[in-house]
This record gives structure tokens, sequence and C-alpha cells, in this order.
């Protein structure tokens, strides 16, 4: 059973839930009757056609909210929402990121000469500030006592030591920064809510829109549906302690050298 640590009725939280790796989550996590509610968020929920279907099923466990990571007034108020519905958190699972965006021209970087600051800024901010400020704001959910999890899907390519192809800037840098900052937050975590354990989890390449322009070089086998990708993640979740807090794990479960 997944998140069998979960109290009966419990409740989780997974952000960037309109598609692929979060969907996904999204549609595992209503397939366990001990989870109660199952709130989901993402930029533009009202036109997330496969969300809302989700919520049509649930029989109203399923709640939805607006949140945009670089709109911080978006990120408050959704944590308003279930704090005025009495909502008490064992899990915030972050799942949005940014790769690429054609419409602004932004791309994984081959070359020094290829990196902007606007793309830097864009990645930076989806990806490594944006988790920290939904911790900012959801974590006083997490004031209940009961073991708690809170993660971010980040990279293997944030990796610093692992680092032996280089490019990739912001991407890179940008999943780095995240890793810095759970590991942080997880030390502050130790003293103030020591039941949550923090992590850092590097998914594996999965069929996604992210990755749709990659895949010519995943080797054979490692390209993993979302289906398996979120059962994979699920389990290193669950075997998380507060003991494994501010670690970073990749989809098997094995540490990742910073």
């Amino acid at each position: 059973m997944p998140l069998h640590w979960v109290p009966e009725g419990g409740e989780v939280l997974i952000q960037g839930a309109s598609r692929g790796i979060g969907l996904e989550c999204v549609h595992q996590c209503l397939a366990e009757p001990h989870i109660g509610r199952v709130w989901a968020s993402c930029r533009h929920p009202q036109g997330a056609e496969a969300l809302q279907a989700l919520a049509r099923e649930s029989g109203g466990r399923l709640h939805l909210l607006t949140l945009d990571v670089t709109d911080e007034l978006t990120v408050s108020d959704a944590a308003e929402q279930v704090r005025a519905a009495e909502g008490r958190l064992h899990l915030v699972l972050n799942a949005a990121g940014l790769l690429h965006d054609p419409e602004r021209r932004i791309h994984p970087e081959k070359r020094i000469e290829e990196v902007t600051p606007e793309g830097l800024d864009a990645l930076f901010r989806v990806n490594a500030a944006g988790p920290l400020v939904v911790a900012r704001h959801f974590l006083p959910l997490f004031s209940h006592g009961d073991p708690a999890v809170f993660a971010a899907i980040s990279a293997r390519v944030g990796s610093i030591g692992d680092n032996r192809k280089g490019g990739w800037y912001a991407y890179r840098g940008s999943k780095a920064a995240l890793n810095q900052f759970l590991h942080t937050l997880a030390v502050e975590l130790a003293r103030r809510a020591p039941a949550v354990t923090c992590a850092a989890l590097h998914p594996g390449t999965t069929d996604t829109e992210m990755s749709t322009p990659f895949r010519a070089w995943v080797p054979e086998g490692q390209l993993f549906s979302p289906e398996r990708t979120v059962r994979q993640l699920l389990g290193v979740i669950d075997g998380l302690s507060p003991a494994d807090s501010g670690g970073f794990f990749a989809w098997d479960g094995q540490r990742i050298p910073w």
C-alpha cells in the first residue's frame, strides 16, 4: 500500500498536478482509500481537462487549487484554502518543473554562448525558488506532529559530483539550487518539526511532454511511463524516515551524490 504511514483520512497535496508525473501522482493517491482529501494545484486548474475529470469522478475527495510558484500571492491563497478547510497535510510533493519553453526561446544550452539571463531567471524561479516558496506557506499545515514528508522532484543532472557531460546550465544549476534549498530546509525542520522528512527525488527519464525532444538519447529500457515513475517515487517516499531528511534520492532509492 503506497503511503502506508499516512493515517486514515490523512491528506496530501500534489503541486504541478495538471499533467505528467503530477497528474499520475493524483491518480495513484486517489486509488488509496485510506487517504482522505487529495489537494491538486497548478497554474490553470480550470483548463486542466484530465484533472477536472478526476475531480468529477473522485466523489468529493479531489480538491483543485490555483497555484503559480512564480506568483507568491497564489501560493499563499492556496495554503489559506487548505487551512480554512481544516486540512491536515501529510505529504506535499512538488512535481512542477521547467526545462524548455519554445515560446520564450528557452531550451537546454549546449554551449556557454547559449546561456541567457531570461532562461536562467525562468528556470531558477520555477525549479528552485518555487518549491521553497511552497514550503514557506504550506509547512504550517504539518503542525499536527504526525510523520509527514515534504518532497520535490529534482533531477540527477543537478548533481555536481555526477556531472560529466556539461551543458544544460540553467537546468543543472536550478536543480542544484533546489537540492541545497531542501537540504537547508531539512536542517531547520530537524529543530522545528522533527517528524517531517524533507527530500529531493530523481524520477528517472519519464515519458512526458518535458522529455519529448530528448527521447532519442535515452537508452533502451530507461524511458519510464508516468505510472511506473510515480509507483517508484511513492515507494521511495514510503521508505524515508527523519534520518533521511535532506537527502537526494533516485527512483530506485539509491542516494545521489551532491
